[in-house]
């Protein structure tokens, strides 16, 4: 079923963006869940600090029919402008193997477990960062 809040366009730009307010909304939630998660605090950046940028990434869920139903925006570093050894010593992207999934649902069944999927939306805020990383 299609919600009225959600927005069939696609947003390649936030100014594009910002002329739909389901796509605020998306922008909104994504920041909440920052703020929630105390994830930065809005200080000034030293003058000898260099800075990462951000930019917003949209994209839209569909269901099976490829209605969309969910819009999503994520703000993103701009990796590009990262230098390895000043700005960054390593990268992490946690995925799920095929194989990882089919043993563990294997091992969840000889053992009759019980197990539930959940959807971790926020999953890579609960990271501890060692440095300090200003953005703009």
């Amino acid at each position: 079923m299609f919600n009225s809040f959600v927005s069939k366009t696609k947003s390649k730009t936030v100014y594009d963006a910002l002329d739909h307010s389901d796509w605020v909304q998306a922008m909104e939630d994504e920041v909440h869940e920052f703020e929630r998660n105390h994830v930065w605090r809005l200080i000034p950046t030293p003058k000898d600090a260099s800075e990462v940028g951000l930019k917003w990434v949209f994209r839209n869920t569909l269901d099976k029919e490829g209605n969309v139903i969910r819009n999503k925006a994520r703000l993103m570093v701009k990796r590009y402008f990262q230098e390895e050894g000043i700005d960054c010593e390593e990268t992490f992207a946690p995925v799920e193997r095929l194989e990882s999934v089919r043993i563990f649902l294997a091992y969840a069944a000889h053992k009759n477990f019980e197990f539930f999927q959940t959807d971790v939306k926020c999953a890579f805020l609960n990271g501890e960062l060692a440095e300090i990383v200003y953005v703009e």
